[in-house]
């Protein structure tokens, strides 16, 4: 196969990969909203939300622990295509069940979708390289950030005109299509590019591999325990969202939290095409760099957004949060991906364990300060973590630099 003809389908690979993550993404959040809002209409109660939830997030960490064996022996393109058409599968009883028996297999439901979401992200983001050119990569990754974003928006705010126009079943009808389009986007892929095929291991050896390979690399091990914090964080924002929106406008909390999603995800789709632009050519210290410059910008914009009482103030300044969301996450994401082939899949793996395990803990934690504290209290507490963190971070690697040209002979 010629070079051109391989960039060629290298392209081709992302555009199909942007557009399964951002539809796939869409239907994500579309099913979040929906079914949150569903359960609570059919139990009322709040507990059984909570359980919901809880289910949801179980199914996530769970992924993350058996992602590795599990694509280990079942790679490629039907394997992800497959996760897209279970979590449509998951959703039939809704559609086919009265409601007085949907109820007791909501939670099996979300547990499902959970799982399948991880594993989702997991597989694509670590085998992305044997599809997309080295060159194209970070460029991917940057449109890949900038299509969940836009689908997460166009999911929340669908979804209520969706049960609004057609109920519930409505909703559920549109996001098993999501799905069923989703997996049609991934099965035309191509494998491209070789990689070094990992012998099957053990769980605790995969684990062993992978911790030694992140203490040939602290920089990366400290992003990922910054990534942790910030998780935190992001529990933190979402839960005071609500609490925000009703401090700004009572009689529009609704429509102002509304306006502050979607303006934020505006500031993540430009933070990533930012970090694209910025990242082209560079290398692994180049994403290390701009992986602390967005966590900056994102921790201290959700401060900043928290302390504010005017709408056009918080709008503003929830752009300089988007912006930094965007540009960390396509930095963390880039920059594991240029780990070796054999480390790739246990990095996700735990990146994803991280990710749900800190926003599931960070949702049970926070709520109760919100009793207390004010919305801006609360956020300078969590979002200020991540940021004591990086400032750590900092100086470590400083004082690394200055060891090794004091150690470099003249």
């Amino acid at each position: 196969m010629s070079q051109d003809v391989q960039q060629g389908l290298s392209t081709r690979n992302a555009r199909l990969i942007v557009f399964a993550r951002g539809v796939s993404d869409f239907g994500a959040f579309l099913n979040m909203v929906a079914l949150s809002t569903y359960v609570y209409w059919l139990s009322q109660s709040v507990v059984f939300v909570s359980v919901f939830l809880a289910c949801r997030v179980t199914g996530g960490i769970v992924a993350s622990l058996f992602g590795i064996p599990f694509f280990r022996r079942f790679a490629g393109r039907g394997t992800l295509a497959g996760l897209d058409l279970a979590r449509a599968l998951l959703l039939v009883p809704l559609l086919v069940l009265i409601p007085a028996h949907q109820l007791s297999v909501l939670p099996f439901i979300a547990f499902g979708i959970g799982l399948c979401n991880s594993l989702f992200a997991i597989g694509l983001n670590s085998q992305l390289p044997t599809w997309v050119a080295l060159e194209q990569r970070v460029d991917t990754n940057a449109w890949i950030t900038s299509a969940a974003a836009t689908g997460a928006v166009f999911g929340s705010l669908l979804s209520g005109l969706l049960i609004a126009t057609g109920g519930f079943e409505a909703v559920f009808a549109v996001n098993i299509g999501t799905y069923g389009v989703a997996a049609c986007l991934i099965l035309p892929l191509r494998a491209l590019y070789s990689v070094a095929m990992a012998e099957h291991r053990s769980f605790a050896a995969e684990w062993h591999a992978l911790t030694k390979g992140l203490r040939g690399a602290p920089v990366l091990a400290a992003m990922l325990l910054i990534s942790m914090l910030d998780t935190l964080g992001s529990a933190a924002h979402n839960v005071g969202w609500p609490v925000l929106s009703q401090y700004i406008s009572p009689d529009t909390a609704k429509t102002v939290m509304g306006y502050l999603l979607a303006v934020w995800a505006c500031g993540k789709f430009v933070g990533a095409r930012l970090a694209s632009a910025v990242l082209k050519g560079r290398g692994l210290h180049a994403m290390e760099r701009l992986f602390m410059l967005g966590v900056a910008l994102m921790s201290s914009g959700f401060i900043l957004t928290f302390q504010q009482t005017q709408l056009w103030l918080a709008l503003l300044l929830v752009v300089w949060a988007g912006l930094g969301d965007g540009i960390s996450e396509v930095a963390l994401v880039s920059r594991a991906q240029s780990e070796p082939d054999r480390l790739r899949l246990p990095l996700f793996s735990l990146l994803t364990l991280i990710q749900m395990a800190g926003f599931g803990v960070g949702m049970l934690v926070v709520g109760p300060f919100y009793l207390t504290w004010t919305p801006a209290q609360v956020i300078i507490l969590f979002h200020g973590l991540p940021l004591s963190a990086l400032l750590i971070m900092t100086v470590w690697i400083g004082a690394r630099a200055a060891r090794q040209v004091e150690s470099t002979p003249p």
